[in-house]
């Protein structure tokens, strides 16, 4: 089994340094061509499964990644991002002046602070690892493409479980 984990194409929240979570943020021009860029780079590559968040960021990489290709899009609610609450679509300078308190206690302790009406790390997760334990459900097919977020991905590309399978990350600046 071989994962090839990509990450939604740049989006302006991203160029704001926006907490953007599960807000709906569509992709820049720019992240439109990152994702163009890697349907050429992986054009040659046979995809057997794609698996996807819900969030449309993703989805939209997904399309453009895949493209004329006639692949069905498996979407996974534990791919989705962190969701921040309250904190969706602000910056941490506004945050530090109007939810002073709870973002302090995020910066110094985030594996344990929650945002204000949003998802803690430790359910994020476990969430993420819910969705690792099922790969093994997956383990028949040779190439698997997983588009997701940094948040979702990072642990995943991590995660010790993977002495039996090869993970490639595809990046386009």
């Amino acid at each position: 089994m071989r994962l090839w984990l990509i990450r939604h194409g740049e989006t302006q929240a991203n160029i704001d340094g926006l907490y953007s979570g599960h807000a709906p943020t569509p992709l820049t021009a720019r992240g439109i061509e990152q994702a163009q860029n890697l349907h050429t780079l992986l054009d040659d590559v046979s995809f057997d499964l794609v698996l996807c968040s819900e969030l449309e960021r993703a989805q939209h990489t997904a399309r453009r990644v895949l493209s004329d290709r006639q692949l069905p899009v498996q979407i996974i609610p534990e791919l989705n991002e962190m969701f921040f609450g309250d904190w969706e679509m602000r910056h941490h300078r506004d945050l530090m002046q109007e939810d002073a308190e709870n973002y302090s206690a995020w910066c110094n302790d985030w594996q344990h602070a929650i945002p204000t009406n949003g998802e803690g790390f430790q359910a994020f997760s476990q969430r993420v690892e819910r969705f690792i334990a099922r790969l093994s459900e997956y383990q028949h097919y040779q190439n698997i493409l997983i588009v997701s977020h940094q948040g979702v991905l990072s642990p995943v590309n991590c995660s010790s479980n993977w002495h039996a399978c090869r993970i490639y990350v595809a990046f386009s600046r």
